[in-house]
């Protein structure tokens, strides 16, 4: 079975810092595009960041310089390091891989065509 697992969130504090996991099973992932996206309640699915098979990142405006994406295939894992948390980032997280090579079009949730099954942060002030 091919599947996406998160794990890593958790309750933070204003200007914390979390390590977000996701780890994919079923096949290997090394020539894939994966990204993050969250999704607050009672508002749309949102990208936050994706990576590319070549490991180039590529991030929403609102997380440059807080947010890192890095992949490790050799364990099949994409990682969020996100640093500086604000009440804004509170969300359920979802990890996504996409069979894209252009990393310009990742932002967009069409372009995913395998989901994992989130992961919720919450950042408290």
């Amino acid at each position: 079975q091919v599947q996406l697992v998160e794990s890593g969130g958790g309750l933070v504090q204003v200007g914390g810092s979390l390590r977000l996991s996701c780890a994919a099973s079923g096949r290997t992932f090394s020539s894939y595009g994966l990204g993050w996206f969250r999704q607050a309640p009672g508002k749309e699915r949102e990208f936050v960041a994706a990576i590319s098979w070549s490991g180039n990142p590529y991030y929403r405006d609102s997380v440059k310089g807080r947010f890192t994406i890095a992949r490790d295939n050799a364990k099949n894992t994409v990682y969020l390091q996100m640093d500086s948390l604000k009440p804004e980032d509170t969300a359920v997280y979802y990890c996504a891989s996409s069979g894209s090579q252009n990393l310009a079009t990742m932002k967009a949730l069409n372009e995913y065509q395998l989901w994992g099954q989130g992961t919720q942060v919450t950042v408290s002030s």
